[in-house]
């Protein structure tokens, strides 16, 4: 009678104790294990990799949906909510626009064709500057928004319930301080 030497089992999905792993936590497992002098040095890469995620996972399954019922892409949108949170007269220029919004300039342009076209925004003389332009929100811009913004916020309650108030505050603070440090590390 022979006896076999028990090799470990390949499951097509990997290790059954990872299924609930993760994909941060089953990576650095993973690097830990080829490369286990960086093992004390992965914490970095995990988080990295988790706001990453989290990031994807509320974007895809909460707020582009939203923008989607709104019937806009979300720079679109952010243009539009950016107006309207500067309150009246509901009007910036483009580069204030650029500023405040949470994209870059490239696309800005394209934008505010897209929203000129659809009636939303209009481009306005600048009083203040008789070569430059001003982007006015128009009411049916204003309307919109204003109509859209509590099923958005609601989406947004649904996509963070899974930490309490508290975990919330806590989580934002950090990353506002994770955030803070990176740019005054890039700035000479």
């Amino acid at each position: 009678m022979t006896t076999q030497s028990k090799s470990p089992q390949k499951h097509l999905f990997g290790d059954p104790e990872d299924i609930l792993v993760d994909r941060a936590e089953r990576a650095r497992r993973q690097w830990q294990k080829e490369m286990p002098e960086l093992a004390d040095k992965l914490q970095p890469m995990v988080l990295l990799g988790r706001l990453n995620e989290a990031a994807h996972v509320m974007s895809r399954d909460y707020l582009v949906p939203s923008y989607a019922d709104i019937g806009l892409k979300f720079g679109e949108f952010d243009v539009l909510a950016t107006l309207v949170r500067s309150g009246p007269p509901y009007k910036l220029s483009p580069t204030e626009l650029y500023r405040t919004t949470m994209m870059s300039s490239g696309g800005m342009t394209a934008r505010l064709d897209k929203l000129e076209k659809a009636g939303l925004v209009e481009r306005c003389p600048n009083p203040d500057d008789r070569r430059a332009l001003t982007v006015c929100l128009t009411g049916k811009g204003l309307d919109l928004i204003k109509s859209k913004m509590p099923d958005y916020i609601n989406t947004q309650h649904e996509a963070v319930d899974g930490l309490s108030e508290k975990e919330q505050l806590q989580l934002s603070r950090l990353l506002e301080k994770l955030i803070r440090a990176a740019n005054e590390k890039k700035t000479p």
